[in-house]
């Protein structure tokens, strides 16, 4: 007799939607499992249930597509998964029993979970992020029924003081002192907004919380606005995070139809709505002031503080403004009470903070770590290390507004005041991993343009200050440094830092300061000695042909795009350095290693 479908077993098969599996095929290989499932039915009675599973971002998205086939209490990883290897999971493992050996996730997996602490990122991997009864049944909206019923908003507030939360997006302002500071602020009409404006080159934190718990935002906003009074938020999101705003579009659409958004919230008094508001991607628009100015419809340019927009923010009205990483916060600590996140981290950088990790490092990802943490952890045990065992050089932190820390200060633990101590900031959670073929100068240039491309040019010292330091960098890359050239570069830095408008003008020369900190040598090898010790700077690069070594294959003269390079088959080859244009062809083809380059 053949089972019914409450008498068989359940096997979950768990699929990543974020950005990088839905880079990687994620759709497509759901629909590849489905489509595998449903051709093995017409031939075989399957003795159970297969549910397919849209989750978050896991974190390992080196490795995407994640897949988890979980069946009962024992559950399975595989990597790098493509639609056509789905057959042969079905196959082998879903009915015969037997996991697919080679497609397994490795031991770098679990290394790199092993000294995470995961709090935010705990449900992404694991819930459906379109699905509200999925976040409901791991708690969620207990945060907000618990304050209506038995807290008032002052609790609230003291309550999230006493958890000692900062905020996540970069100032590591305490948020429950903001919340109280507009609390009383005087005002009938009052709103939260929520800052989802991620602009921070390699960073996608926030965006891989909305992709994958857009609820818990929602719900934190919720309670804050209970807290400060009210009754309008606004969510201030990039329109370049197509996936992030429609399971956001889709989940307060779900929190309308069940209730969890709108008027008499849970038999209570307490009213609530939220909107969205799409940014067009200006990395000014990060700025509070300037993200004010963008919802209400006008240029999105910072103003002088004070009025601070806890007093006096969008249209005039009292407005906290949290980022998504600081929101989402809210209701764990509601849920777990604020004694269960103060002991976590440090005494003064309180909880887990959410990094981006990328570059030169080999388990590239999102990571969740408590505050505390060491880098070198973060590099080595998390990380990995570096792509091909070269030698690590920096971490850069804090985006445009952060700065580089060198090798010898990895030791340094991960909290607000540690970390400003060494010349960079936390910031809202980029972390690029550098290694010893990166310019420092030129990453520096790299972070002034950005920086110099993204200023508002409302304030002289921003708009003209920034141009003058990539104008510099950018002589020196090209060989064309001159004596004074450091100095002028640090006299500009500090007038630019002392004089601009809003905070990220001020910390615009941070990637300056912070590598003439650590690398200055760097800098006087590029004016005094015209050389790259990274050789990387194309301008001051020299390539020859050693005439030992060199075999005279020919490999180098006919990839050599400029027609520079010389030499009969068989016999030394030379490279005519009027006509070298540096592009490199020569010196990555070369099978001898007979190609100097210096």
């Amino acid at each position: 007799m053949a089972q019914s479908d409450e008498t068989k077993k359940k096997v979950v098969v768990r699929v990543c939607i974020g950005t990088g599996g839905l880079a990687a095929g994620g759709k497509e290989v759901i629909e590849a499992f489905k489509k595998a499932i449903s051709d093995f039915c017409v031939d075989i009675e399957l003795d159970f249930t297969c549910h397919y599973q849209k989750v978050g971002c896991r974190g390992f998205c080196a490795r995407d597509v994640l897949v988890d086939v979980v069946d009962g209490d024992t559950s399975v990883t595989y990597q790098g998964i493509k639609p056509d290897i789905a057959k042969r999971i079905v196959q082998e493992h879903l009915i015969n029993g037997q996991p697919v050996k080679e497609w397994l996730i490795d031991d770098s997996y679990y290394s790199f979970h092993s000294k995470q602490m995961k709090v935010l990122l705990k449900d992404c991997g694991t819930i459906d992020p379109e699905d509200i009864q999925a976040y409901s049944k791991v708690g969620g909206y207990t945060g907000i029924r618990k304050i209506l019923s038995t807290m008032t908003p002052e609790d609230v507030i003291a309550e999230i003081k006493a958890s000692g939360i900062r905020g996540r997006g970069g100032a590591g302002f305490p948020t429950g002192v903001k919340w109280e500071a507009c609390r009383k602020a005087q005002g009938d009409v009052k709103y939260i907004v929520c800052n989802a404006d991620e602009g921070d080159p390699g960073a996608f934190m926030d965006r891989s919380i909305i992709e994958g718990n857009p609820h818990s935002v929602i719900e934190g906003m919720m309670i804050a606005a209970y807290a400060i009074g009210a009754g309008l938020g606004y969510v201030y999101i990039r329109a370049e995070y197509p996936a992030a705003v429609e399971r956001l579009k889709l989940a307060i659409a779900q929190a309308h139809e069940t209730g969890h958004l709108g008027k008499g919230l849970f038999g209570s008094d307490f009213s609530f709505d939220l909107r969205i508001k799409l940014g067009a991607g200006a990395f000014v628009c990060g700025e509070e002031t300037a993200l004010i100015a963008s919802i209400e419809g006008e240029r999105g340019m910072p103003r002088a503080k004070p009025p601070f927009p806890v007093h006096r923010g969008l249209w005039g009205r009292p407005t906290v403004i949290n980022n998504v990483e600081t929101l989402s916060n809210i209701p764990y600590i509601i849920r777990n009470g604020a004694s269960w996140y103060s002991s976590i981290g440090t005494d003064k950088s309180k909880g887990t903070k959410v990094f981006a990790l990328t570059g030169k490092i080999r388990n590239t990802g999102l990571i969740e770590v408590p505050m505390g943490i060491r880098l070198g952890e973060i590099i080595y045990d998390i990380g990995g290390g570096i792509i091909g065992d070269k030698k690590f050089k920096a971490v850069q932190l804090g985006g445009p507004s952060g700065g580089c820390i060198p090798d010898h200060l990895l030791d340094t633990p991960v909290t607000y005041e540690d970390i400003v101590r060494t010349g960079a900031i936390v910031g809202s959670g980029g972390m690029v991993v550098l290694d010893e073929t990166d310019c420092m100068v030129n990453i520096a240039k790299f972070f002034l343009e950005f920086t110099q491309a993204e200023s508002c040019g409302k304030c002289v010292p921003c708009r003209i200050g920034t141009k003058r330091l990539l104008e510099i960098l950018d002589r020196i890359t090209r060989g064309l440094g001159k004596e004074g050239d450091i100095e002028l570069l640090e006299a500009l830095c500090s007038d630019i830092k002392v004089a601009s408008l809003c905070g990220l003008g001020q910390t615009a020369p941070n990637p300056v300061l912070s590598t003439l900190k650590y690398f200055r040598h760097e800098y006087e090898a590029h004016i005094k000695d015209k050389k790259c010790p990274a050789k990387a700077c194309k301008d001051l690069l020299i390539y020859s042909i050693l005439e030992d070594i060199c075999k005279g294959c020919g490999v180098c003269k006919r990839a050599c795009p400029a027609g520079a390079i010389s030499g009969d088959k068989k016999k030394p080859h030379k490279i005519n350095a009027d006509l070298c244009i540096r592009c490199g062809a020569c010196f990555d083809v070369c099978k001898f290693n007979s190609v100097n380059r210096e």
